[in-house]
Formats: structure tokens, sequence, C-alpha cells
């Protein structure tokens, strides 16, 4: 856990900070040098005790919390049911709440998952959601949570999150493009990658705006690609030569259905908070190069 000094900085409280979120937002806090952040981890915060967080908050009187807390594992989730709403849902009604009561803004980490994949156009914010499998519903729960317990609250969904941290799709295939001979990767399914460090510079211009306009926000990179396109940028952009195979999602069963469509419709947080958005492969050709380092 990170210290606190005794300036008067407002405090950034950012929990799951082990997660690719939460190291993303630890790779800039020196860049924005008018906060004071405390990165918190599950051990160090177990984000579901009510009293316990209402006592910390008490404590530290953050300014923000920028929750990236999350029970992600997406097909384990459909055997461990509860252990997903206590992170997913449970939690986040408790810092909700607590954000509420203290007076400290709260920005919470959502997902594509919440629609059922069924679309043919990216999905706006207020279309219906449908979530399809346990991991979605927890995350639909918890959104729930947050605008019932605090309307003030300001919800990012995103989708097919990487990082140069932690377990991600370009991790995966970077390992795979070495150790196979040849690697195939499911095509049917739609979506827009997302590098967390586009997303956590995007949530630190919305917390650094004078003007805090709450609901649900949709932030991915901009475009739209199937998972195997993904994979062949990957093996383009590191001059891999390992052949990369196009398979259906039927060829490559799960435990828990992916949505087929998951693109997200990025108007509104541009149009509230001005936030500019990059190409997927711009992003994704910045983090293989903080990878090949």
């Amino acid at each position: 856990m990170s210290t606190i000094s005794q300036t008067k900085r407002p405090l950034v409280l950012v929990t799951g900070a082990n997660g690719q979120l939460g190291k993303e937002l630890r790779q800039l806090e020196t860049k924005w040098p008018e906060f004071e952040f405390l990165f918190l981890s599950r051990e160090d915060l177990p984000i579901h005790h009510f009293e316990l967080v209402r006592n910390f908050f008490k404590a530290t009187h953050p300014s923000f919390l920028i929750n990236c807390a999350a029970y992600t594992a997406v097909d384990k989730a459909e055997q461990e049911e509860e252990l997903a709403f206590q992170i997913n849902a449970e939690a986040v009604g408790v810092l909700a709440a607590i954000c509420k009561e203290q007076d400290c803004k709260f920005v919470h980490v959502s997902t594509d998952y919440v629609f059922d994949g069924l679309a043919n156009r990216p999905y706006r914010e207020d279309d219906l959601t449908n979530p399809q499998g346990v991991y979605g519903a927890s995350k639909l729960a918890g959104e729930k949570e947050a605008v019932l317990l605090n309307p003030d609250a300001v919800i990012i969904r995103t989708s097919w999150v990487y990082s140069s941290f932690g377990k991600n799709f370009v991790k995966t295939i970077l390992r795979l493009l070495q150790e196979k001979p040849s690697v195939s990767v499911v095509d049917d399914q739609i979506g827009s990658p997302t590098y967390a460090a586009d997303l956590a510079v995007a949530i630190l211009e919305i917390i650094s705006l004078k003007s805090w306009k709450p609901g649900v926000y949709h932030f991915s990179n901009e475009g739209e690609i199937s998972w195997c396109t993904f994979a062949k940028a990957i093996a383009a952009l590191t001059h891999s030569n390992t052949p990369i195979q196009a398979i259906t999602t039927a060829e490559f069963p799960t435990p828990a259905k992916r949505p087929a469509w998951s693109v997200l419709d990025k108007s509104k947080i541009k149009a509230v908070y001005g936030i500019k958005i990059r190409p997927w492969k711009e992003s994704l050709a910045d983090c293989l190069e903080l990878l090949s380092k």
C-alpha cells in the first residue's frame, strides 16, 4: 500500500491495484501531480466489509474512488457464482454507499458482458442489458447497486481489455506464437480491444475536469475486429511467421457464453467529457513495444 503524505491534494483511492487497470493507473501517478494516490489491493482493504471500508474512508478522506477491483474469470464464474457476485455486485454496493455518505466521487468499471451480443450496431449506454452468464450478470448487478446507492456515480463499460501487465489475450497470443506450429483463433466474435493504459488516462481526465456528469459511459479503442483479426495484427506487428487459423465459436466451446458482438458506441464519453480515443492498432503497437522491452 502506498503511503499518504500530509499535503492537501485531492486523494484518489484505487481499488484492485494489482489488476491490469490498477497497474496502468499506478504508471500514470507521476504524470498527475495534482492528485495524491493510494493503491489498494484486496489484502489492503476487503471491499465487501462495510464497516472496514467506512472506517478507512473516515481515516483517509478520499475525494475520488476508482474501483478497478473485479472478479474477471469469465468461465470460472460459472462455478463460483457466489464469489463473483460478492466482488462484482455486493462490494460495489458497499463502495457506492460509502462514497455517497463520505462525499467522495465514485468511478466504477464495468463490461460489455452486460449485453447479449446479438446487436448489429455498436451498443449505446441505454440499450437493453441481457447478460448471458454469471460474470455478466454479476457485473450488471454491480452497476445497479452503484446507481441505486449512489446516483452520482460514473460507470464506465469497457471490452477486451489488455495491457503489458497481468494475463490477457495479447500476452497469450504472443506466447502461443512462440510455442505452437500454428494458432487457431475465433473469427465470429466481433468487438473492440481496450488498451488499459488508454482507459486509465481517460478515467484520470474525467476526474481532473471540474464538471462531474454522473451516468453510464462506454470506452474502448476505435475500430471493429474479430479475435482472429486481433491475433493476426499481433503476429504482424511482432514479425511472427506462425500461421493463424480462423475458427468458429462452435469449434472452441467454453463454459461461459461469449457475446458474438461486443462493439461499444463511445459517442457519449466523447461528447460529455471530450475524451479522445485512439485506433486499436495504434494502442496495440504501443503495448507490444513495451512488452518487447
